[in-house]
């Protein structure tokens, strides 16, 4: 099975997206994006199903995007949501929410909260630790600046399955390799911690190519090997700077040199595996 383990949905008409702004930056964004504008992409590509990762934190989204992938010809396998972690009713909010089948884990927007220690509150105690006992995963939206904060929470949680989306966003565009490279070896050396092979043609920007990818690709195969690596497509935020049909053919690309038995580790077996897909 091939696995698509990260794409988004969105509907202009809810106005819960607050960062999707009609602006120029974002204009290829700004529209509603639906599961038949991704099923002629899925086909082309040979992707078999997809998890479904929220992109507004409201909870509201969450439950549209259940009942979204509930619909078969969505071929959505998987959903992580939302809900606020620090409310005081943010266990009964999870376990409420856990009672769908298609509802995996939970994704807090970190890279919008100023501060990067937000995560290693007390306050989030009650809510992480029913996350654990539920087996919900937990998705690390962050850039290279909240890195440090983000492991020391990773190494407070090791019985937490969590997963770094777009490599923590490493500043490809303007060249930069470190402290990112460093930060980022770090988690694959002290934790479990998976990553999101997703992101990077957003980050790089117009004009990107295999080259330009290869030495953070070949970095994180470093950093945590093809058994902790899962390929995404981040769709529809992949059409800033290209498209998915590219981005597939690239990542083939950046991977050939993979044994085949590797190669279907990324492209789906780890993600079916984390987030619990059959």
């Amino acid at each position: 099975m091939r696995i698509d383990a990260h794409q988004h949905y969105w509907s202009l008409a809810h106005r819960d997206y607050g960062w999707l702004q009609d602006t120029p930056a974002l204009h290829a964004l700004y529209r509603d994006f639906s599961p038949e504008d991704l099923a002629p992409l899925l086909d082309r590509a040979g992707i078999d199903g997809t998890v479904l990762i929220q992109a507004a934190p409201s909870e509201a989204e969450t439950w549209r995007l259940l009942a979204l992938a509930a619909q078969p010809a969505s071929r959505v396998r998987a959903v992580v949501g939302w809900t606020d972690l620090d409310a005081a009713d943010a266990p009964q909010r999870i376990r409420r929410l856990a009672q769908e089948p298609l509802f995996k884990g939970l994704r807090p927007m970190l890279q919008d909260i100023a501060d990067p220690n937000w995560i290693l509150g007390a306050q989030l105690q009650p809510a992480i630790e029913t996350m654990t006992e539920l087996d919900l995963s937990l998705d690390f939206l962050i850039k290279p600046q909240q890195l440090d904060a983000a492991l020391a929470f990773a190494l407070q949680h090791p019985n937490l399955r969590m997963v770094i989306d777009h490599a923590a966003k490493p500043d490809i565009a303007g060249g930069a390799f470190e402290p990112w490279a460093t930060q980022i070896a770090r988690f694959g050396k002290q934790t479990q911690v998976c990553c999101k092979l997703s992101g990077l043609a957003t980050e790089a920007g117009p004009g990107w190519d295999a080259d330009a990818l290869r030495p953070y690709v070949d970095h994180l195969l470093a950093c945590f090997g093809p058994s902790r690596l899962m390929w995404g497509s981040d769709w529809p935020v992949l059409e800033l700077a290209g498209d998915y049909l590219q981005w597939e053919a690239v990542s083939r690309e950046l991977l050939k040199a993979l044994p085949p038995s590797e190669q279907e580790q990324v492209w789906g077996t780890n993600a079916a595996g984390f987030y619990g897909i059959k």
